[in-house]
């Protein structure tokens, strides 16, 4: 089945939240190319067949989100060492006829971290100093920003999560690097942190707030939060208050789409500020 034009996808259960078709359309129309991204809604039982259809359905690929990610890590055919790495895979393609899939929430959060606070920013915090990465949080996001981390070079990346045994089990990603610690010593772990970073869904529209008195942290550190319903959580709100810098969980989201376009469309986009706009004025009340 030929197709006039490239047609990409995401694909989740349930989908119509996406914002994704938002970003690739603004980038199509941006560059002026054929093509089309669609959202496809996919109940679990039916995703292998999905998967399974999708060069003869003419699909070029897309991209996957919840529930599907782990079970896409299981489905492809060739995987890239990031997404072996991480277990889970959020992009897909063809390549000499065969379905590969590769992690990019990983460079997404890295690329969002070099653009809202700069290249060096690892030496600005205080990173390369001995001050550590604390990560809170140890689910899916977690697991990618640690090996997007490990990849750039950083050398004490702490975790923390309400269930210790979750936190343990990613120190596996490089023992010499990762130590887990016990959500209620997180505050005793500021004083030295040169980057806090969020990767619960507290804080999120409809969830608790993170409340944390971040009064330990240096005057230098960063904290990042990858919830972006609301943009300014109670944690970001409570760093800039403090005078630290503050990154939102929105570009992490608009970065970790430019490889998949790359691939599916032949050009690679940009992240810009009108691209930003136009998301959160969809976000509407909640951006």
């Amino acid at each position: 089945m030929t197709t006039p034009h490239p047609r990409a996808f995401v694909v989740g259960h349930p989908i119509a939240h996406s914002r994704s078709p938002l970003i690739h359309g603004h980038w199509l129309a941006e560059h002026g190319l054929p093509g089309s991204y669609e959202r496809v809604d996919v109940h679990p039982d039916a995703f292998q067949d999905f998967i399974r259809s999708l060069g003869a359905e003419g699909w070029v690929g897309g991209n996957v989100t919840i529930p599907h990610k782990e079970a896409a890590f299981r489905l492809v055919e060739v995987l890239t060492p990031r997404a072996e790495r991480i277990g889970a895979v959020n992009t897909l393609w063809f390549e000499d006829g065969r379905l590969y899939g590769d992690n990019t929430d990983a460079p997404g959060f890295l690329a969002h971290l070099d653009a809202s606070l700069g290249a060096g920013w690892p030496e600005a915090t205080g990173l390369t100093e001995g001050r550590a990465t604390l990560v809170l949080g140890a689910g899916g996001a977690a697991r990618a920003i640690l090996v997007g981390l490990l990849e750039r070079g950083l050398s004490r990346l702490i975790v923390a999560n309400r269930s210790a045994e979750r936190a343990e089990s990613l120190t596996a990603l490089d023992p010499a690097r990762i130590t887990a610690v016990s959500w209620d010593s997180v505050p005793a772990q500021l004083p030295a942190t040169g980057l806090l970073i969020n990767t619960t869904a507290l804080g999120m529209a409809g969830q608790d707030p993170l409340t944390l008195d971040l009064a330990p942290l240096p005057a230098a550190a960063a904290v990042a939060d990858i919830v972006y319903v609301p943009l300014e959580t109670p944690l970001l709100a409570a760093a800039r208050a403090r005078g630290l810098a503050g990154v939102d969980g929105l570009g992490m989201l608009l970065h970790q789409a430019v490889p998949g376009f790359a691939r599916w469309f032949g050009r690679t986009p940009e992240v810009t500020p009108s691209l930003r706009a136009r998301i959160v004025a969809d976000l509407g009340g909640h951006g």
